[in-house]
C-alpha cells in the first residue's frame, strides 16, 4: 500500500479541462487497481474561472440565472457527476482535487470525507476560524445551529472501486456576492463565507495551500 501523497498545482484553469484531467488521473489510477498494481494518491490544487458546477443529484433550480444573465456575469454552467448540488467556484476560492486510491489508506468513502473535512477544520482552526460540521450535509462550517449558520467550505466528490475524484473547495478570498445567484448546496436558508470576510483581511494563497497541504497529509498519515 503506497499512502505518499503527491501535490500539484495546477494554477488558473477552466473547469472542464480541470475535469477531463482528473479523469485521465482517475481512469489510470482504477486501470492499475484492476491489474492489481500499484497506485499513486494526487492531491491536486487550483482555482478556476466563475463556474457554477451542478452535481449529479442536484436541482437546477438551485441556479438562479438564465444563460444570458450568466455570460453577463461572466460566469459558465456546468453539470458535473459529482456527488452534491450546485455550488460557485472562482478566483480566490482553493479547491482541492484528491485523486486517491483508498485502499492505499484502509479506508471507506465516509471515512475518507471524515478526514477531509477534518483537514480543513484543523486549517481553518490555525487561522482562529472556528469550525465545524452541519449533521446531515458535507462541507465545513460556522455557527452550527444559529441563525448565522454559513458554509466556508463544499465538499463534492465521485468515487469508483475506491478511488476519488473532485472533492472540495474552500473560500478564501473569494467573491462572495457570486453565491447569491444560487442556493448553494441546495440550502435556501443558511449563509457562505470566506477566510477574507471572517478575518477582515486578505488571505496568502500559497501559505494557505501550504497549510492546508500539511493538514491533509497528516489526518491520511494517521
Amino acid at each position: 500500500m503506497n499512502n505518499k501523497i503527491e501535490t500539484i498545482d495546477w494554477g488558473l484553469i477552466e473547469y472542464n479541462e480541470a475535469w477531463e484531467k482528473q479523469e485521465e488521473l482517475f481512469n489510470a489510477t482504477i486501470d492499475l487497481k484492476m491489474k492489481t498494481k500499484p497506485t499513486s494518491n494526487s492531491l491536486i490544487f487550483c482555482e478556476h474561472p466563475h463556474v457554477y458546477t451542478l452535481g449529479k443529484s442536484g436541482d437546477e433550480h438551485n441556479m438562479l440565472l438564465n444563460y444570458i444573465q450568466l455570460q453577463a456575469k461572466d460566469a459558465t454552467f456546468v453539470k458535473s457527476n459529482r456527488g452534491g448540488d450546485i455550488t460557485y467556484h472562482g478566483p480566490g476560492q482553493v479547491v482541492g482535487y484528491p485523486i486517491f486510491d483508498l485502499a492505499n489508506f484502509n479506508l471507506g468513502l465516509k471515512q475518507y470525507i471524515h478526514k477531509i473535512e477534518e483537514a480543513i477544520i484543523n486549517t481553518l482552526a490555525l487561522y482562529a476560524i472556528p469550525t465545524t460540521r452541519l449533521e446531515g450535509a458535507t462541507g465545513v462550517w460556522l455557527d452550527v445551529g444559529l441563525p448565522t449558520c454559513r458554509k466556508i467550505c463544499a465538499i463534492g466528490v465521485r468515487s469508483s472501486r475506491f478511488v476519488t475524484m473532485h472533492g472540495f473547495a474552500l473560500n478564501v478570498n473569494t467573491q462572495l456576492e457570486y453565491f447569491s445567484h444560487i442556493n448553494p448546496c441546495g440550502f435556501i436558508d443558511k449563509g457562505v463565507t470566506s477566510m477574507q470576510k471572517e478575518l477582515g483581511a486578505e488571505v496568502d494563497m500559497e501559505k494557505l495551500k501550504a497549510t492546508l497541504r500539511k493538514s491533509i497529509e497528516e489526518q491520511f498519515a494517521e
